[in-house]
């Protein structure tokens, strides 16, 4: 999931509002034009085709393909507790546009596999995001056009951020969310926090083997508590849900917790890179960011502003909760052909 700080106040403006509407007058007041159906598009499309793979340094890693070989690439990069299904009808519109879209599983997800039993289970954000550098490379595409969303959005940010020459340009749903372990130390008002009860958790032992248990109804909950006004049927979710049985998911997904929180540690060959998002790097390439109503307060993306200084855009989806492209694949898809004609 995205940031604790920017989860927290999302949850927070949430219940504020719940608690003024439950204390409205009833006066009538006159109804706004009706808003564009953002979510026009949605659940089109059931298949994400054939599974394809590639040597992604400590990965195996298992991707999806759209439109043709010689198309400008575009990578979308889902987060948790999602899978490539964020794009199932996002990527059938780049590859019309004659896109070549690449949709990967993160480790942890679906059919993506650690290519040695010794390698460490490691989800903290520098680690997540040098698979995706190993897939460009494994691909052969030196540059792309990048999307993502929660641990996409992060991964995004930070290829941006750290290997500028590999974007073209990005767009970044909640903007600017890279870790900084330092910040996440500091807490959050009482009602803010509540929104982060699965963090905690996640820091016990009882909480591993609740998830391990329990992470198809665990992540169902989530979809619902992240996105309360999209409706997903069961066959929507379980599409997804089967990404989950990856036997190193539950590995990938508590460490990186438990790490984010300095509860576990990160792995020497990551410090250097960890140092640098520490720091606050900026992103200078074309971006596009997007805002939610997960977002809560930040969702007008000024909070990260001064984060970006290439060519800029902010745009703001209301009514749509955390899964931006699966919830509003048109809107989504246009950003990403905005986002390439920067």
């Amino acid at each position: 999931m995205i940031s604790r700080r920017r989860f927290g106040q999302a949850f927070a403006a949430g219940l504020a509002a719940t608690s003024l509407a439950a204390c409205s007058s009833g006066t009538s007041a006159v109804a706004p034009a009706a808003a564009p159906d953002l979510r026009a598009g949605s659940g089109e499309h059931t298949s994400l085709g054939p599974v394809k793979t590639a040597d992604a340094g400590v990965l195996t890693m298992a991707y999806h393909e759209f439109g043709p070989a010689g198309g400008q690439p575009v990578v979308l990069l889902h987060g948790w507790p999602y899978d490539p299904y964020s794009y199932v009808d996002v990527a059938p519109i780049l590859a019309a546009a004659g896109y070549r879209v690449i949709v990967p599983y993160l480790r942890g997800y679906g059919p993506t596999a650690f290519k040695s039993a010794a390698t460490v289970r490691n989800g903290q954000q520098s680690a997540v995001a040098l698979d995706v550098v190993a897939l460009l490379d494994a691909l052969k595409i030196d540059k792309a056009v990048f999307g993502g969303y929660d641990w996409g959005g992060r991964t995004v940010d930070i290829i941006a951020a750290l290997w500028p020459e590999r974007c073209k340009a990005i767009v970044a749903v909640s903007g600017y969310i890279v870790t900084n372990l330092a910040a996440n130390q500091k807490p959050l008002a009482p009602q803010a926090e509540l929104g982060w009860w699965y963090q905690y958790y996640f820091a016990t032992e009882r909480g591993r083997a609740g998830y391990a248990a329990n992470r198809h109804d665990f992540n169902k909950l989530i979809w619902k508590t992240a996105s309360p006004a999209w409706h997903f049927d069961d066959a929507t979710y379980d599409r997804s849900a089967a990404a989950f049985d990856n036997p190193d998911h539950v590995a990938i997904v508590i460490h990186n917790y438990r790490w984010r929180l300095s509860l576990a540690p990160g792995e020497p060959q990551y410090e250097a890179y960890e140092q640098k998002l520490n720091a606050g790097v900026i992103i200078g390439v074309p971006a596009i960011t997007i805002g939610s109503d997960f977002d809560g307060a930040a969702k007008d993306g000024k909070a990260y502003r001064a984060k970006f200084t290439g060519k800029y855009e902010h745009r703001v989806f209301d009514g749509i909760g955390h899964n931006v492209p699966q919830e509003a694949p048109r809107p989504f898809a246009e950003a990403i052909l905005d986002a390439d004609r920067m």
